[in-house]
């Protein structure tokens, strides 16, 4: 199926974002990748903000895609978390950052509508980690510990820096999913 042109440059501006930065990125930058017109840029998305926002939307429905999927396929908490892990180290696959921690390094710079979705992406993601580290702790697959909430500040903080890092000095993401079982099984 062929990509059409508000596809693409939802595309193509995602990819931007997560290896320039949204203050990076212009129309022009887009205009010259895609292939077209300024113009018809403007035409799909009369603002930056508007791309902006669209990007965030479907990524964050693309997640609760993934939210979903996993729970579908996995029954108990850790196999849940691995599989986070699995999809959160593949979405940062070729060099590509998160997009929502590459839009919070940006937080002062972004206009208040992409701020408003980068913190309801954190929560959202949070929520969901929280609610499945709840679901492990009450069928004993492994100990409360600090509690839910900690520990899925903890995962997600893990994921985002190491991201980070690992784009910062191409080492090759040596993290790897046992992670997840070593914060699960802090007491």
């Amino acid at each position: 199926m062929a990509v059409g042109t508000r596809d693409a440059l939802v595309q193509t501006a995602e990819s931007l974002m997560r290896t320039k930065g949204y203050a990076a990125f212009s129309y022009a930058d887009l205009a010259e990748t895609v292939g077209i017109r300024k113009a018809s840029i403007h035409h799909h998305f009369p603002t930056k903000e508007d791309l902006g926002t669209a990007i965030v939307k479907e990524y964050i429905d693309r997640v609760r895609d993934d939210f979903a999927q996993i729970e579908r396929q996995h029954e108990g908490a850790i196999a849940r978390l691995e599989a986070f892990f699995k999809i959160f180290r593949a979405s940062t696959d070729g060099g590509l950052l998160p997009l929502c921690g590459a839009l919070a390094a940006e937080m002062s710079a972004l206009p208040l509508g992409l701020q408003q979705l980068t913190h309801r992406f954190f929560e959202m993601q949070l929520k969901w980690l929280e609610a499945v580290l709840e679901q492990g702790m009450e069928r004993g697959e492994y100990p409360s510990g600090p509690g839910a909430r900690q520990k899925a500040f903890a995962l997600l903080s893990l994921l985002e820096g190491s991201s980070f890092i690992n784009w910062a000095t191409k080492a090759g993401d040596p993290m790897d999913d046992r992670i997840v079982r070593l914060i699960v099984e802090e007491s």
